[in-house]
């Protein structure tokens, strides 16, 4: 068995993990998950491109992601998958301003990407936490962060900016976006597809339970809808999206809330979950009754919908669009009730092939593609790792 890489993406209610090749092939050696951390975890392993998932008892007593690291790693050494893993890569949600691609982990980028973690509470203490689970399981194998933020780095100034004075610009309080990974994936996918061109001025969805939109222009970013934190844009799961910061204060100064517990409400208590007071989930909303749920669903359609206005005005219009991750690649009644609110962009989508689920789902005379893809963070992360270097510099990276 050559070299391979064992890949991390820890995300705000799951951890994937994947082992692939590290050669041209990427070929799989094993895949899996761990879904609802914070509640009832379940564990699901897959060997090979299409080996059968099977489930592995968790059990759920003081679980967090430090447990699941530990069980994911307990497990992967036990079977003998971990034998030939030499590189270790993660998702890392924010990267800041300072890395633009996959970078070795070192003592002091570590450092830095600590002093990150007020921007991306949810997120950057999770994948911390992985980073030093990995290095005490496998000690000599080099670790590599690639991040969400990096892919964002082409979009113009003007995208950036807040109204706020210069110098808080110039002191990091800026728009910075997330989900590149998945981005860089899809644009990779559309790249296929389309050649250069990429789709051309495409609006890539990636709907899950954190939610945002990106604009781009033959594959390259020029709007998101995420900006300094993962808290704005649409309606997401337990997030907020975006919202007139007069009720932070107002919380603040009125209601006599603490920053914890406003940081705790915008990040836990609010999305899909606040609005309908039932569940974040979405397949738990489209299957409630309630009038609340309903009316969540609305709002996260409405929202996304909008944003799309906004996205496709930083285009000067609409070739593609794709919707990507849980909600975006599995549910058929959200694509249908977002292609109809944007049906005057030219969107339109064939019934029949979006209840199939199919990648292609634009309807006969449509203005714009209209793609479901699934996307897939964690080769992505492995392709970004192996191109980082010359072949010749990516063997002494493993060597020293």
């Amino acid at each position: 068995m050559s070299d391979a890489i064992l890949v991390f993406n820890a995300g705000s209610s799951s951890l994937k993990f994947a082992i692939f090749e590290l050669d041209d092939t990427f070929r799989v050696h094993v895949r899996g998950s761990i879904s609802s951390l914070d509640s009832n975890p379940r564990m699901r392993l897959a060997e090979g491109t299409d080996g059968q998932s099977s489930e592995i008892p968790v059990d759920s007593e003081g679980f967090d992601v430090k447990s699941a690291a530990g069980l994911v790693l307990s497990h992967l050494s036990g079977r003998g998958f971990l034998n030939a893993v030499k590189t270790i890569g993660h998702r890392i949600v924010h990267g800041g301003g300072e890395f633009e691609g996959a970078t070795m982990l070192d003592d002091a980028v570590i450092a830095q990407l600590h002093k990150l973690i007020p921007l991306a509470p949810l997120h950057q203490p999770r994948n911390l936490e992985i980073v030093a689970e990995a290095a005490k399981a496998l000690p000599e194998a080099k670790q590599y962060g690639c991040f969400d933020t990096a892919f964002h780095h082409s979009r113009p100034r003007i995208a950036t900016l807040y109204g706020l004075p210069r110098e808080l610009a110039g002191q990091g309080m800026v728009s910075y976006g997330f989900h590149g990974i998945s981005y860089a994936y899809i644009a990779s996918r559309l790249r296929e597809n389309f050649g250069g061109d990429a789709g051309g001025r495409t609006i890539v969805a990636h709907l899950g339970s954190g939610a945002s939109l990106c604009a781009m222009e033959k594959g390259s970013s020029v709007a998101t809808t995420m900006g300094f934190s993962a808290l704005d844009g649409l309606i997401m799961s337990t997030r907020c999206g975006s919202l007139d910061p007069g009720i932070v204060l107002h919380l603040l100064q009125d209601r006599g809330m603490s920053a914890d517990d406003i940081l705790e409400l915008l990040y836990n208590k609010s999305g899909l979950l606040g609005v309908s007071g039932i569940s974040g989930d979405m397949q738990t909303l489209l299957a409630s009754k309630e009038p609340s749920a309903r009316e969540a669903v609305d709002l996260f359609v409405y929202r996304a919908a909008q944003q799309m206005a906004v996205m496709a005005s930083s285009l000067g219009g609409l070739d593609t669009l794709v919707f990507c991750a849980g909600i975006g690649e599995h549910s058929a009644l959200i694509r249908e009730k977002i292609a109809e609110a944007t049906r005057w962009l030219g969107v339109e989508i064939d019934p029949a092939r979006n209840a199939r689920g199919d990648e292609d789902i634009t309807a006969s005379g449509s203005k714009v593609n209209v793609f479901t893809m699934a996307t897939d963070e964690e080769l992505a992360v492995a392709k970004e790792i192996r191109s980082l270097c010359t072949s010749a510099y990516f063997a002494a990276c493993q060597t020293h």
